[in-house]
């Protein structure tokens, strides 16, 4: 591996993302990234093209908050102790507009508003750990539906 490549392999894993050049490498990155032991998915509107639901600053601010608290409660990643995590995804818009930062919870179904760092404080307390959802920030509660067949025979 050359220096540069040793670099940016570096600065991917500080990341905390993986790169794969091969499928045996990808099965690794599954590993080392936990997501056969997610327990839950939070998507977060921060840093959209075109900023309406809250400020760049204040959607930037509440997903870097999101990132540090995660990994200070070592959610992040499964443990010994705990063989389940919550990921985390910063999306550029989730199409709600107004009263944001938002926040969703899957596979619970939860959507936030405001949020905040210290709204996502009492997210992970409240409803990340102790199962309880935040309802004076929760606009939507709709769980993920079991799939469902579709039929495409007329798809062309």
């Amino acid at each position: 591996m050359t220096q540069e490549n040793a670099a940016s392999a570096e600065l991917v894993q500080n990341m905390e993302t993986c790169q794969a050049e091969d499928l045996a490498s990808l099965t690794n990155c599954v590993k080392s990234l936990g997501l056969e032991q997610i327990q839950r998915h939070i998507f977060i509107c921060a840093g959209p093209t075109f900023p309406q639901c809250c400020s760049t600053e204040a959607g930037l601010a509440s997903w870097e908050y999101l990132k540090k608290r995660l990994k200070q409660l070592k959610l992040d990643k499964p443990t010994d102790t705990r063989p389940s995590c919550i990921f985390r995804t910063k999306a550029n818009c989730l199409r709600v507009c107004s009263f944001g930062p938002i926040l969703v919870v899957y596979p619970d179904g939860v959507w936030y508003r405001q949020a905040t760092p210290d709204v996502i404080e009492r997210i992970i307390q409240e409803h990340l750990l102790n199962n309880r959802i935040v309802t004076e920030y929760a606009f939507l509660t709709h769980p993920l539906p079991s799939p469902v067949s579709f039929d495409t025979s007329n798809i062309k």
